[in-house]
């Protein structure tokens, strides 16, 4: 229900009322909206008690008022951030689990007392969670009043930690549900925790001063251009110089500290300065995203230059809010440090802002909470707290803006489709009518052949298309990316389904991985410098270098808008060199993680220099690169190697490099290990470039060597079911089982050569064959090269008792030194699983090995259930490891319960084995079966079950396709088109700034 009828203000009650106010403790943003919500209930008559950790100043310049009380007590602790711009994930559920969690019984009792003791007839929270559930504890009504709540933008920081801290979000959701209604603000997330919604126009503090009146105070004519520098504290890194501003300009800057030297052209502002009347005053803003910088320049009509902080999961539907009302322009965080601010306050002049909603969502908000606290009921039925947030669940799978994420961090915490627009397609699938047309994408092919793959003809049409006008920053950027007279080289690679092997890999096992349909596209463009079209702020900065064409790489990833990454990145192809020489990827990992998101650029440009420091090759030329992904991220098919192996297969095609799909498999591995930082095996990318559709790309992975494609047997057949929980090779979870399969390792060896010196002291050298042989067994195992050319019976026998269940550490170090994994970093202070890991890739090789003989074999049930069995195994193996999780064991019970049915046993089986895949920790599972019409329907009753269980549909992968070697490349031209009349914008450079 949406609430905005003007008035006069919040008409005065004839019963005088007590609010409790509990504010977050994180920033100002939140304690000066409710600032003015608190004005007009006090305006009102009320008396106002503020829980809060935010200065006092905050409150009292607005109001002064005997009415207004408070308390400072801090609840909860927001987002920890290292600087203005960059959040600590774990350190922020670390301090929320020390500020709320621990204490949470004292609280409860502490909260529910005091609120009594002040007669307090309703609460209100903005956003802090315990405050609802306190309320409810002590018999008093409770509302929220926020854009965004804190189980959303938790949730992300929760996949980053693995298992730990995972309950947060759950508890975080059960006190809100305990909240009678929800008054939601512009830019909001999806908040489904909480059941009845009412919105409210924008909550804008009021001006104290004309613009006029503040140039004045400040000394300043009508002629300076002002721009007011916004962070709440100064990002990392951020040195203010004075060319950092075109002639004519004036920074002011907040929260600077009083020991800052600022250059003349810069002015220090008051820490308690009256920020709405300096935005009111200035010609831009320049800033992080909050809901107090975007509120008030849409109120008041100031663009907003805005640098992206990571991990904060509220900037991408305040970000739409400002793009959409013409008010906002995106800077790169390398730009802004570097001083390259000139062509985005230019960028910012020439806006039009045009929000036309209602600035007075404070005084309706106040009307609200009066109405509440005087009885009138805005909620629909009243339902238990655990009621209200299983319905919550429900409704947050119907908000998705994808096929799924998550279970265990529940689907509604992404963003959601319908608040950011419609999704840009990735790679589509087409329906078949474009393939009805040869010209329809209106190019020629020079070389290669499309091989009939739906997917890359719907990619060149979308290709063909992008000249066209777009209002989505990513495609008006990607429209301007390339010179249509010049060639443009297009490659696909797949994702693939782990089907036995999975983890496995970095110990040297036998994998098995099948590609699947979706793939990634890459188009790319080698041009001369002087020809190529630069965005506006790569030509200001080539401009500042002396303006002599450079080679540049301008990159456009399709889909990013909706992960909150920047659509676009670009560099000089000169930042990979340092006195002639490649720089190390130790310092392109460091480059890449500076601004989060744009970190997905490491995936892409990092082939660059892969290419630079292992063969050689050397760039002169510009690359523009359009990069588009139907891998699903996040499912466990190998989305990331599917981007490596694209983007090195596009750049090696134009460079003319002949590189065999093997070679550029370990390459892409360096791209992922090295500059990306993810632990990863080298199966991903191998599958991806060497696998055939239709079949399984047998590898030992020492380090990898392809033994041959196994034929799918006509009568089996695999599918993977996404779980919804989002997998990463670069969490928690994975990183540490790896750390212990080599700690596991390291101990073995040291075990063989204890063994060894044993045996050599008691038998000097007089040796018979049997003790020979063993001896030669004791020297193989104390230099293992990979854990699996252990065999089982061998570790049984001498190294399984021996091994702890964990270790901590530093525990480890002090007695081995190191584990000799050169791509992870042991945590002296963490425990880690040891037994578990090293014993799964040992029996996992062996498992796999039985798997490809059986394949082999002759048809029959005993084959199909013994195929199952294997995948069982493999899958109670990853939880023994701790990579499973809910969503995975429930769908493989689900199959096992299909399995055994009665209908199942009349047919003589139908499914018969399933297993969580790649890297664990949710993701997709695998799932074999007979090739026949009753499996698919079993397996739609898999995803029926599920759906009915936990509210999300799974996504389902079925079907194969060729990997990017058998695919090869494509060389395209847009064919000339008729002569018209120059427009002359044709080949103007780009007016978008970083696709602003």
């Amino acid at each position: 229900m949406r609430i905005e009828q003007e008035s006069d203000g919040v008409s005065a009650s004839t019963k005088h009322l007590v609010f409790a106010y509990y504010v977050t403790g994180h920033g100002f943003g939140h304690a000066t909206r409710v600032t003015e919500v608190v004005r007009h209930l006090i305006h009102a008559g009320h008396d106002v008690h503020v829980v809060t950790g935010a200065p006092d100043f905050v409150f009292t310049t607005e109001i002064q008022s005997p009415r207004l009380f408070i308390r400072k007590v801090l609840l909860d602790c927001g987002a920890v951030q290292a600087d203005a711009l960059t959040v600590d994930r774990l350190a922020s559920l670390a301090k929320y689990s020390e500020t709320a969690v621990k204490p949470r019984a004292k609280i409860l009792a502490q909260e529910s007392e005091w609120l009594n003791s002040i007669k307090a007839d309703l609460v209100v929270s903005d956003v802090v969670p315990v405050a609802c559930r306190a309320a409810a504890d002590a018999g008093i009504r409770s509302v929220c009043v926020t854009n965004f709540s804190w189980d959303f933008i938790y949730a992300e920081y929760v996949m980053a930690a693995g298992l730990n801290h995972r309950s947060i979000v759950w508890e975080i959701a059960e006190d809100y549900s305990h909240c009678e209604f929800l008054i939601r603000l512009p830019g909001y997330c999806p908040m489904p925790a909480f059941r009845d919604i009412f919105d409210v126009p924008l909550v804008v503090r009021r001006l104290h001063k004309s613009a006029k009146e503040v140039r004045k105070e400040l000394g300043v004519t009508d002629d300076v251009k002002l721009v007011i520098l916004n962070f709440g504290g100064q990002p990392s890194g951020l040195k203010l110089k004075e060319e950092f501003l075109p002639p004519g300009w004036l920074c002011l800057v907040c929260g600077a500290s009083k020991s800052d030297d600022l250059p003349p052209n810069f002015i220090k502002l008051a820490q308690d300065a009256y920020t709405p009347d300096i935005i009111a005053a200035s010609d831009c803003m320049l800033g992080k995203i909050g809901y107090g910088t975007v509120s008030e320049a849409l109120a008041y009509k100031c663009p907003f230059v805005f640098v992206r902080r990571d991990y904060f999961n509220e900037e991408p539907f305040l970000r739409n809010m400002l793009e959409h009302s013409q008010c906002g322009v995106e800077m790169i965080r390398r730009d802004l440090l570097t001083g390259h601010w000139r062509p985005y306050l230019e960028r910012a002049l020439s806006l039009k802002p045009s929000y036309e909603g209602g600035i007075n969502g404070g005084e309706v908000a106040a009307r609200i909470l009066q109405e509440t606290a005087l009885g009138k009921n805005y909620a629909s039925d009243k339902l238990s707290g655990a009621r209200r947030l299983r319905d919550a669940i429900v409704l947050g799978y119907q908000l998705q803006r994808a096929s799924g994420r998550d279970i265990t961090i529940p689907e509604w915490y992404t963003t959601a489709e319908d608040q950011l627009g419609p999704t840009t397609p990735g790679s589509p699938v087409d329906d078949g009518s474009l393939a009805l047309s040869p010209d329809f994408a209106n190019f020629d092919i020079l070389h290669g052949d499309v091989q009939g793959l739906p997917d890359t003809m719907a990619f060149l049409h979308s290709l063909s298309e992008l000249e066209e006008k777009h209002k989505r920053r990513e495609r008006k950027a990607a429209a301007s990316l390339f010179n249509w007279q010049e060639d443009i080289f297009v490659t696909r690679a797949p994702g693939r389904l782990d089907v036995m092997g999975g983890i496995a890999d970095y110990s040297g096992s036998l994998v098995l991985q099948m590609p699947i349909k979706e793939a990634c596209h890459v188009a790319l463009q080698r041009i001369h410098p002087s020809k190529h079209r630069l965005w506006k702020h790569a030509e200001a900065r080539q401009n500042d270098k002396g303006g002599n064409p450079t080679a540049v790489l301008q990159i456009v990833s399709f889909g990013s808008e909706l992960s909150n990454r920047g659509p676009t990145f670009d560099m000089d192809l000169s930042d990979f060199m340092e006195e002639g020489k490649p720089i190390t990827y130790e310092k392109a990992k460091k480059y890449f993680a500076q601004d989060p998101s744009q970190k997905w650029a490491a995936y892409v440009a990092g082939a660059i220099l892969v290419l630079m420091t292992e063969l050689g090759v050397r760039f002169e030329d510009s690359i523009s690169m359009l990069v588009s992904s139907a891998v699903p991220e996040g499912k466990g098919v190998s989305s990331s190697a599917s981007v490596e192996v694209a983007s090195m297969s596009a750049i090696a095609a134009a460079h003319g490099l002949n590189i065999s799909p093997r070679e550029l498999a370990i390459l892409c591995q360096k791209v992922e290990n090295h500059i990306v930082g993810a632990p990863c095996g080298v199966m991903d990318q191998m599958a991806s470039a060497c696998g055939e559709a239709n079949k399984l790309l047998a590898m030992v992975c020492q380090p990898a060597e392809i033994i041959g494609l196994v034929d799918i047997p006509s009568h089996i057949r695999f599918w993977g079911i996404d779980s919804g929980i989002r997998h990463s090779v670069g969490g928690a979870d994975y990183g540490s089982v790896r750390i212990g399969t080599f700690m596991g390792m390291k101990m073995i060896k040291a075990k063989a050569s204890e063994e060894l010196s044993k045996s050599c002291a008691a038998n000097g050298l007089n040796y018979d064959e049997v003790e020979q042989d063993d001896l030669e067994l004791l020297k193989q195992e104390a230099s293992l090269d990979y854990l699996c050319n252990l065999p089982p019976h061998r570790f049984e026998a001498l190294y399984a008792k021996s091994l702890p269940e964990s270790i901590v550490g530093e525990a480890f170090l002090e007695q081995h030194e190191n584990h000799n994994d050169p791509v992870t970093i042991i945590d002296q202070k963490r425990t880690y699983v040891v037994k578990a890991p090293t014993t799964h890739p040992i029996y996992e090789n062996f498992r796999v090995k039985t798997f490809k003989a059986l394949l082999s074999s002759a048809s029959s049930t005993y084959q199909l259930a013994s195929l199952g069995e294997l995948l069982y195994q493999c899958h109670y193996s990853y939880s023994a490891c701790g990579l499973g999780s809910d969503g995975t064991d429930r769908l493989v019970h689900l199959v096992q319960e299909l399995q055994h049915s009665a209908e199942s046993k009349s047919e003589g089986g139908i499914l018969y084995g399933a297993k969580i895949t790649g890297g664990g920790s949710g993701g997709t599972v695998c799932v074999i079966g007979r090739n026949c019409l009753k499996s698919s329907e079993h397996i739609f009753e898999v995803q029926q079950r599920y759906k009915k269980a936990t509210g999300y549909m799974p996504f389902l992968f079925e079907g194969s396709s060729p990997g990017a070697g058998k695919f090869g490349y494509l060389k395209i031209r847009r064919r000339a088109a008729p002569k018209k009349a120059n427009t002359g914008d044709d080949h103007a450079a780009v007016t978008v700034e970083n696709s602003s």
